[in-house]
């Protein structure tokens, strides 16, 4: 085979390949853009209850696993001995089985306020650290989104009011 020729067959292969890279998605990339922040969880093998529901939309870097996610404002609720807050962003870096650097997640126990920094999937337990100390729950506790204001108790309440009032 002459140069010439070879030439005419190496071009078209190069421009086709070209074509194909810049028309796919990189390796790294789940198309994240179809995902919910919920999905994105499940993904890390995390729960979804981790975020209240009404999680408006989020971010996520695929190579660091920096993330954001964005509520409409902040949320609170109690579940329990705790009441936690959620600010309008929470953000930090997520991999298989650890969010770290956590940012805008604080919990209040008796009456003293402390940021989430840190949470951890071992096995059927997640670890909650605020820095000084943390707290193991069974993941069972997650497997449903509290919502803002009422957490798990919301459901429990409209289907109570149902029964009384049919």
């Amino acid at each position: 085979m002459d140069s010439a020729t070879l030439l005419g067959f190496l071009i078209p292969l190069a421009a086709t390949l070209f074509l194909i890279l810049i028309h796919s998605n990189p390796a790294y990339s789940d198309d994240h853009e179809h995902l919910t922040p919920y999905d994105v969880l499940r993904d890390f093998d995390f729960p979804i209850g981790l975020l209240p529901k009404g999680v408006k939309g989020y971010q996520l870097n695929q190579t660091t696993g920096k993330f954001s996610a964005y509520l409409n404002d902040t949320c609170s609720f109690s579940e329990g001995l705790y009441k936690l807050k959620y600010e309008s962003t929470v953000k930090g870096y997520i991999s298989k089985g650890k969010l770290s650097s956590l940012e805008g997640v604080s919990v209040k126990f008796f009456h003293l306020w402390m940021n989430i920094v840190e949470i951890l999937r071992r096995g059927n337990d997640i670890d909650f650290s605020v820095g000084v100390g943390k707290a193991a729950f069974p993941i069972e506790y997650f497997v449903e989104s509290p919502q803002c204001g009422c957490g798990l108790n919301c459901s429990r309440r409209q289907a109570r009011k149902l029964m009384e009032n049919p």
